[in-house]
C-alpha cells in the first residue's frame, strides 16, 4: 500500500475513533475524551498497517476492535490498581454470585478470604489505591488524614494487645497453632494446608474455626 493510500484510509476511518471514544466516555466516568481519541487513533493506525483481507473481515470491523482495545489499554494505564488485582476481585465477585445462587444469600467477602489469602491482599491493595474524592467526605471523619499511629499511648496499647494475643496462641493445641501460622503468617490457603497436613479441607476449616473461637474466649473484648 502506498503512503498516500494509507493516509487516505486513516482519514476515512478517523470519524469512527471519535464515535467509539464518546461511547467509552459514557461508560468510563472521568475518562478524558481527547485522551481516548488519541489512544484510539493509535489503534486505527495499527489496524490499517496490519489488516489482512484474507482473514475474511472488513477493515472497518477489524479497525473497530483495535480502536476499542487501544482505548481500554489506555484506561488500564491510568488505573492505579493493577490488572492482576482487578482480575482477582472479578473472580471473587463471580464466586460470590455463584454461591448466592446455591444458598439464596450473598456471602460476605470475609468468608471467601478464609480460603483465599490472595483475595484479602487484593482487596487491601484496591482500597489503598482508591482515589479520594474532593467532593465527598473523608473516610473516618475529619481526622482521616492525621497520622496518630506513633502516639505513645496507642503504641503501648498495641504492644499489650500483641502480647496478649501471643500468649493466647501459645495456649492453643499444636495443630491449631500451626494452622494459624501457615494461614495468617505464611498466607497459605486452608485447602493447601490440608494437603500439607494430610487432612481434609473440612477438617482444617473446623480446626481453624475452633482456634479462632478459643482465642475469642481467651482474649478480652476490644
Amino acid at each position: 500500500m502506498s503512503r498516500g493510500a494509507r493516509e487516505d484510509l486513516i482519514a476515512e476511518l478517523l470519524p469512527i475513533v471519535r464515535q467509539i471514544a464518546r461511547r467509552v466516555a459514557r461508560v468510563a466516568r472521568g475518562a478524558d475524551l481527547d485522551d481516548l481519541a488519541g489512544d484510539g487513533a493509535i489503534g486505527l493506525i495499527r489496524a490499517v498497517d496490519t489488516y489482512d483481507p484474507a482473514r475474511g473481515t472488513s477493515l472497518e470491523v477489524y479497525a473497530r476492535k483495535l480502536i476499542a482495545g487501544a482505548m481500554l489499554n489506555g484506561l488500564r494505564r491510568l488505573d492505579p490498581v493493577s490488572e492482576r488485582v482487578r482480575r482477582t476481585l472479578r473472580r471473587a465477585e463471580e464466586r460470590r454470585f455463584a454461591l448466592a445462587q446455591e444458598r439464596g444469600t450473598l456471602p460476605a467477602f470475609a468468608e471467601l478470604e478464609i480460603d483465599d489469602p490472595a483475595l484479602r491482599r487484593a482487596r487491601a491493595a484496591a482500597y489503598r489505591q482508591a482515589p479520594l474524592s474532593l467532593d465527598a467526605p473523608l473516610p473516618g471523619g475529619g481526622e482521616a488524614l492525621a497520622d496518630r499511629s506513633l502516639e505513645p499511648s496507642l503504641l503501648a496499647a498495641a504492644r499489650a494487645k500483641s502480647a496478649r494475643l501471643r500468649e493466647a496462641i501459645a495456649l492453643l493445641p499444636e495443630r491449631q497453632r500451626r494452622i494459624l501460622d501457615l494461614h495468617y503468617v505464611a498466607e497459605i490457603s486452608l485447602h493447601a494446608i490440608g494437603t500439607r497436613l494430610h487432612v481434609s479441607p473440612q477438617r482444617v476449616s473446623q480446626l481453624h474455626l475452633n482456634a479462632l473461637q478459643r482465642l475469642r474466649n481467651t482474649l478480652p473484648p476490644p
